[in-house]
């Protein structure tokens, strides 16, 4: 297991983050200048956050749903749910920008029994994935106020500004991706690890995302239901906390402030703290929200998206380890997860050396 992974590290980042997290309290009830704030959080909706709560489980497990289609549908659910939990657990409280999940993911496939190659693919298809759902997001609300079906966009530059960023990037990621596989045969590869991990990187975004175009293009219910259900659930648990303290953003402006604002969640700090709220209360002044609510319910927001699958995805990773442990072969107890994706063909005539493509 990965050093980073060890349950002594999780452990102590779960402290480290509850430490913060009694900090960032103690200062919202003593500091000098928030009272407003304060006022907001004493008057909040209990109800709103238990169903920010609800909603929060929701989206867990809508990840764990598309986790299970995209690496193997055949996969026990039981495993999919473990290592899909584990994987949250591990953004939540790793300082790794997003990736000490992925990192936690590879490591339980492969003792699963998948190959390296297998993983690197899916993973990357994974990510491409949840990312297009976000992208698409932008693009559509965008749209939508750009022909009139919704209205009062508090910042149109922002919004036709994000609008044509993420246009943009869904457009460039395939096309570098296919420029990815088209390498030369006659181009020596490089020797040594640093040419190894480099080929390895290289196919993994050139095939991973064509695996994640292609499993779109197959109407994987999985893989749509597991990456809409993710993103909308959590934008549901943004909005019940903003109901909670009595306003609620237009639709529009709900939608691209917390798109927008969850760029903040990739400063590589313990549980995104700072960067994401600082983020998400970024982009709602700049749809000119109140600032006292939006403040309240964007920190009520990251305590619920931070805890609820710190704590069940902390649990699982646990059982995920004894499952492990358990198995004297945990290859023979993954098999599917050996399965390549059906829908990559393999050229004519291709020799062995392709087939991992």
């Amino acid at each position: 297991m990965p050093e980073e992974l060890s349950p002594k590290r999780i452990r102590r980042r779960l402290l480290e983050l509850a430490l913060v997290g009694a900090v960032i309290a103690i200062v919202v009830l003593i500091g000098p200048g928030l009272g407003d704030l304060r006022r907001q959080i004493a008057h909040a909706q209990l109800g709103w956050l238990v169903a920010g709560v609800a909603l929060e489980v929701l989206s867990a497990l809508c990840y764990v749903v598309i986790f299970h289609a995209v690496f193997c549908p055949r996969m026990l659910w039981r495993l999919s749910y473990q290592i899909g939990m584990s994987e949250q657990a591990a953004n939540s409280v790793l300082s790794l920008s997003g990736t000490g999940g992925l990192a936690l993911g590879a490591w339980a496939l492969r003792r699963g029994g998948m190959s390296t190659d297998q993983i690197g693919r899916k993973t990357v298809a994974l990510f491409f994935l949840t990312s297009l759902a976000n992208v698409s997001a932008v693009i559509a609300f965008a749209t939508l106020y750009a022909v009139g079906l919704l209205h009062n966009d508090r910042n149109a530059p922002l919004t036709y500004v994000a609008g044509g960023a993420a246009l943009a990037a869904a457009m460039i990621v395939p096309a570098v991706a296919a420029l990815l596989r088209r390498e030369p045969s006659a181009v020596r590869p490089e020797p040594g690890r640093l040419g190894a991990a480099a080929r390895f990187a290289r196919r993994s975004l050139a095939y991973g995302v064509r695996d994640g175009a292609m499993l779109l293009r197959r109407g994987s219910v999985g893989v749509v239901f597991g990456a809409v259900g993710t993103m909308s659930c959590d934008l549901a648990v943004l909005a019940a906390c903003f109901r909670a303290f009595g306003h609620v953003p237009p639709i529009g402006v709900l939608a691209l402030g917390y798109l927008i604002g969850q760029l903040g969640g990739n400063v590589p700090v313990p549980g995104g703290i700072g960067g994401l709220d600082a983020g998400l209360i970024g982009a709602f002044a700049l749809y000119h929200q109140p600032l006292a609510v939006t403040t309240a319910a964007v920190l009520v927001y990251h305590t619920i998206a931070l805890w609820i699958p710190g704590l069940l995805g902390s649990i699982a990773f646990v059982q995920l380890r004894n499952t492990l442990q358990r198995e004297r072969e945990p290859a023979a107890m993954c098999v599917p997860l050996a399965d390549p994706i059906e829908a990559v063909a393999v050229p004519a005539g291709a020799g062995a050396g392709n087939q991992g493509g």
